[in-house]
């Protein structure tokens, strides 16, 4: 059940993204709603693994793969859009790289990113990366990051036929501070990102050492 709510986000983010790239306002609107949605079941993927038992390495990649595959599709897309920087996508693709690539030496050892297997052992760099806490306000801040960024540069439906409710009117005057919000919020979830995945740097040098050995 947790690898399908899995592929399921991967598959409606997609979805997402598609309806970005039409420009009709109602179809950008329902991409927030689905994206809403995705947000929502990245959280109860991990659930559903506890509740079920179904907590396996495995899943624990999976994921992972899940997370990236969401995350990179959002910034690349918003990068190709212009409503983040280039940059932006460049980091965070980046970084999960070198994190990933480093993570699955530590798996052939049999330590997971997360869970009571994982890589982290040092108290400090656990909590910041592999802990629910960490990774639940991670979680949130790209959440937030992505909403605002669609909310800030929703097409102007004033001038749209098949636009005429007062919610949608309502978000259109918000938006100039939805442009500052979105841009605080993206600058937190990078400097997030690359914060999380210095530990897992650090922390996979014992692996590799114990390799070369």
């Amino acid at each position: 059940m947790a690898n399908l709510l899995t592929i399921l986000r991967m598959i409606l983010a997609i979805v997402a993204i598609e309806l970005l790239f039409t420009g009709r306002p109602d179809f950008c609107m329902s991409a927030i709603l689905i994206t809403l949605f995705v947000i929502i079941l990245d959280g109860l993927d991990g659930y559903a693994a506890r509740k079920l038992n179904e907590s396996s390495k495995f899943g624990s990649v999976f994921d992972i793969i899940g997370d990236r595959v969401v995350e990179n599709i959002y910034w690349i897309v918003f990068a190709v859009f212009g409503w983040v920087g280039v940059w932006v996508p460049l980091v965070v693709v980046t970084r999960g790289i070198i994190t990933d690539g480093l993570r699955s030496i530590a798996l052939a050892k049999g330590y997971t990113a997360f869970g009571d297997s994982t890589m982290m052992k040092n108290p400090v760099f656990k909590f910041l990366t592999a802990s629910r806490f960490s990774r639940a306000l991670y979680g949130s801040a790209k959440a937030l990051a992505f909403l605002a960024v669609m909310i800030a540069h929703l097409p102007n439906f004033e001038y749209y036929d098949g636009i005429s409710t007062d919610a949608f009117v309502y978000i259109i005057q918000f938006q100039p501070h939805a442009i500052i919000t979105a841009n605080i919020l993206v600058y937190i979830t990078v400097a997030m990102c690359v914060i999380r995945g210095i530990p897992v740097i650090i922390e996979s040098k014992q692996y590799i050492n114990e390799n070369n050995q």
